[in-house]
């Protein structure tokens, strides 16, 4: 776990803040992410972007009011370039996809539209908004963008106050497993 220990210690040091508007920790939101990926009988990788997609606010020293104050500091930007460090594709693309992704969802389902909790409807506006028809047929077409809009469904679904899951060890189990 040594080449994970940097990641490790930004969950640890930093995870306990507050996920946004959300009743939930960062680390709590993180692992629930993961667990739902891996209920759901995902590779290591897809876990691994489940566990790590918003890493981008944790590194990002300016993250903190940023989105309130209408300022994307695109994390998924962020925590991908950061996480690039340790893996490939598999795992940076869907991370770096799944704000794309949330957009893409608003275009093409107006139920998940509906569904988003107000935090995410507030970035949502702050991230550009739904996609067009255009923009949603060019993003579903790229490479792990499919993985993305899983991941982005976790995303939503992982707010659960209190929610029980596997600790973060459990995890890093299987990003130890494709780390470069």
């Amino acid at each position: 776990m040594d080449r994970l220990s940097p990641i490790k210690e930004i969950l640890e040091r930093s995870g306990d803040a507050r996920y946004g508007g959300e009743k939930i920790s960062q680390l709590q939101h993180a692992l629930q992410c993961a667990a739902l990926a891996e209920d759901a009988g995902c590779d290591a990788a897809l876990i691994t972007a489940a566990l790590l997609h918003d890493i981008g606010h944790l590194v990002d020293q300016h993250a903190e009011g940023a989105a309130a104050a209408g300022v994307d500091r695109r994390h998924e930007d962020i925590g991908s370039g950061y996480l690039a460090k340790f893996f490939g594709p598999e795992v940076t693309l869907p991370v770096k996809l799944h704000v794309p992704a949330k957009r893409y969802l608003c275009a093409v389902d107006a139920a998940y539209l509906s569904g988003l909790s107000a935090a995410s409807v507030t970035s949502l506006k702050v991230q550009g908004g739904p996609f067009s028809e255009e923009e949603a047929a060019h993003f579903i077409a790229q490479p792990h963008a499919a993985d993305a809009v899983r991941l982005r469904r976790w995303d939503d679904l992982g707010k659960t106050p209190n929610k029980s899951t596997p600790g973060l060890d459990h995890f890093l189990g299987y990003a130890e497993t494709i780390v470069q």
